[in-house]
């Protein structure tokens, strides 16, 4: 199998894609209050933020003066009445000017851009003082036991040489800060639940993770059926007895702080 190029974000899909599976989005996609406490601290004293791939709107500061880019329909339908204005547009052509904004930020979305490197240098074209990037990197596809013991074929998705440390370079050597999962997230996303294995078994939170629904369905199904024979016979835990007791873990997801002056 070919694997894609690294130009484009690493899982792809776009807006079509969420057009098609991002109806409950909203429902296990929730802000945690700890994730947002980081990126928060990362924006420093930006009054103006241009939030790019929002979404439904999680993370957006109440406290600051907001616009929204968000290029799916089904998305912009699930923010709520007080979120940011949102704007129909893609990450790759961003209608603002230069410097139009104190910061842009985009929030685990970077890997569904039709062109990565692109979308980049838009996040950085739009601000005038700092962008901030909440990301995961794809060198660590295989280390987390969802993936490693359950869909390994989701390293396939993943653009041949991709690394976060590319993506720093291309943000001007831009800050890399180790975030955290705690074991207890609020936020579904595709690591969240590293100490709730069962969740992984619930429709609604697959719905929310968007590898499911890029991978093959027959994979995915036979891949959750050993997840619940592992649980029910004790496998899993036996192979992951060292987690179960951390409050927190470095699953690869990163904060990305470039200062533009």
């Amino acid at each position: 199998m070919s694997r894609p190029s690294q130009a484009r974000g690493w899982l792809g899909g776009g807006p079509s894609f969420y057009e098609s599976v991002g109806a409950g989005y909203t429902r296990t996609r929730k802000a945690d209050p700890r994730l947002e406490a980081a990126i928060y601290t990362a924006l420093g004293d930006a009054r103006t933020v241009v939030n790019v791939g929002a979404g439904a709107g999680a993370y957006e500061p109440r406290d600051r003066e907001v616009v929204a880019v968000e290029p799916a329909a089904v998305m912009r339908a699930q923010r709520p009445t007080t979120a940011a204005p949102v704007i129909d547009a893609k990450a790759e052509s961003l209608p603002f000017a230069d410097g139009a904004f104190d910061a842009s930020m985009a929030v685990l979305s970077d890997h569904h851009w039709a062109d990565h490197e692109r979308g980049i240098a838009e996040l950085l074209r739009v601000a005038r003082r700092r962008a901030v990037l909440f990301t995961w990197d794809p060198a660590r596809v295989l280390d987390a036991w969802l993936i490693r013991d359950y869909l390994p074929t989701f390293a396939d998705l993943i653009p041949a040489g991709a690394r976060l440390r590319d993506t720093a370079r291309a943000m001007g050597d831009a800050e890399i800060r180790v975030v955290p999962i705690p074991h207890d997230c609020r936020d579904g996303f595709l690591h969240a639940f590293w100490r709730r294995p069962h969740a992984y078994l619930d429709p609604e939170v697959q719905g929310g993770i968007s590898v499911f629904a890029r991978l093959d369905p027959a994979v995915v199904a036979e891949a959750l059926e050993r997840l619940r024979r592992d649980l029910h016979e004790g496998a899993w835990h036996g192979r992951n007895r060292e987690i179960l007791d951390l409050s927190e873990l470095d699953l690869g997801y990163r904060l990305l702080i470039a200062d533009l002056g």
